[in-house]
């Protein structure tokens, strides 16, 4: 396994006692999304179908969500072996620092239709399985991210073209959006999401890239006022990891408990029939708060951002080393290019 900072995760491993005050095992699920995402009702289900085929068990699964247990999103490589959460919600683009090779798994932008998105999924799991497992880390499941359209929401000016976006501080959630849009001249920098309301009602950032349907879950609507559609996305599923250690360990019925609804989860998710429509009802709600929703971005400007993902994806995988050349590939055949 590879080696990680201990300091600090073993401090915070040592308060979270998986024993509850009747003896029965708790197990905490670290979910960083908030409970207003659709995602986050899906986990919290999952937790519900595992509690109630162990309701005589002495098990309970609980989920936290909206980052209530205080770990990084870019940490849970390092945490989750400590055994400091039982089970935590992974997201690979969070995870590029520690391992960077997962940065070129699944670019975001690379990937734009469920037809990619469905061709390449198997592959994908199979990857990350085998990445996290390098960190002493078991995948028990995964939850599906609906195909997105990613808007450029703005403060204080609509903007819907690359040439106007030059002008402004753009924020974005990862590093390959960064390098992006710096190749397109774009002034672009992460902000995490619990603290882009703040961000932008700061001036920290003009304007950020965000899913018009996930928009409500953060009060955009409150700190922008001008909104247009730039590019559509398909998403690396969300993982559900255990450290290996404890599921090595874990009761035969408790694992196969969680690895049923882990299946259950991910039928539930991995659907995407309604995607659009529930895009276009998202873009209503919120110009219904206030929200000016302008013109889409041209198609030439979508064409320049593509061809800059494809230069990005490139550089990534080159640069992380490893077995990052190796994945891409490996995702590059699965689309058929």
């Amino acid at each position: 396994m590879k080696h990680f900072v201990r300091t600090a995760v073993l401090a915070l491993a040592a308060t979270g006692a998986s024993l509850s005050a009747t003896g029965a095992e708790e197990w905490r699920l670290n979910n960083f999304l908030p409970e207003t995402r659709p995602e986050s009702a899906q986990i919290e289900q999952f937790a519900d179908e595992v509690n109630a085929v162990l309701a005589g068990k002495d098990f309970t699964l609980t989920v936290y969500s909206g980052g209530s247990l205080g770990l990084k999103n870019t940490d849970l490589l390092r945490v989750i072996p400590t055994g400091a959460v039982e089970m935590s919600l992974m997201w690979s683009n969070y995870l590029g620092r520690d391992a960077p090779a997962l940065g070129s798994v699944f670019v975001q932008g690379a990937i734009s239709t469920v037809e990619e998105l469905k061709a390449v999924l198997p592959e994908v799991q199979k990857i990350y399985a085998e990445e996290y497992d390098e960190w002493g880390v078991s995948t028990v499941g995964y939850v599906a991210i609906p195909t997105l359209s990613v808007s450029v929401f703005c403060r204080d000016e609509p903007i819907n073209t690359l040439e106007k976006l030059k002008n402004v501080k753009l924020r974005v959630w990862a590093r390959e959006q960064v390098e992006t849009f710096t190749k397109l001249g774009v002034a672009a920098q992460i902000v995490p999401q619990e603290e882009l309301y703040v961000a932008l009602k700061t001036g920290v950032v003009d304007c950020a890239l965000y899913p018009a349907l996930y928009a409500h879950t953060i009060s955009l609507q409150e700190v922008t006022s001008y909104a247009s559609f730039i590019y559509p996305m398909a998403s690396a599923p969300y993982t559900l990891a255990v450290a290996d250690e404890r599921w090595d360990s874990t009761d035969e019925e408790i694992k196969a408990a969680i690895t049923k609804a882990a299946q259950d989860l991910w039928d539930r998710t991995n659907q995407y029939d309604k995607d659009l429509e529930l895009e276009l009802q998202a873009r209503e709600k919120l110009v219904e708060a206030g929200i000016t929703w302008g013109d889409d971005f041209p198609e030439a400007d979508r064409q320049q951002f593509l061809e800059a993902v494809s230069a990005t994806w490139q550089m990534l995988a080159e640069e992380a080393g490893g077995n990052a050349l190796e994945y891409r590939e490996r995702v590059l055949k699965a689309l058929g290019r």
